[in-house]
């Protein structure tokens, strides 16, 4: 897996990644004492990298340091990320 960067936005409530001129996303939006991931997206050309993959880990500890339950709204973060990372589990509600 390629080394990406993952930065954080937390006035426009998403992670972010630029690869190849192009911008990868996780949107979120917090609640009381949450933070619902609600929208992941990576364009089509930066597809397979596991950028989203990256995405997701860095919501994740961001929501575990802020002491924040996540909520899996997310099709591709309840699916298949949660499928493959079964550990994130216990932080969801």
């Amino acid at each position: 897996m390629e080394q990406v960067k993952v930065q954080h936005d937390p006035k426009g409530q998403r992670f972010f990644v630029t690869l190849e001129g192009t911008e990868a996303t996780l949107a979120y939006q917090k609640g009381e004492g949450t933070m619902d991931l609600t929208h992941t997206y990576v364009p089509p050309e930066v597809r397979g990298r596991g950028i989203a993959e990256k995405l997701c880990e860095a919501a994740f500890a961001y929501a575990k340091a802020e002491r924040m339950r996540v909520v899996p709204s997310c099709p591709y973060i309840s699916g298949a990320f949660l499928k493959r990372h079964p550990e994130y589990g216990a932080q969801c509600e």
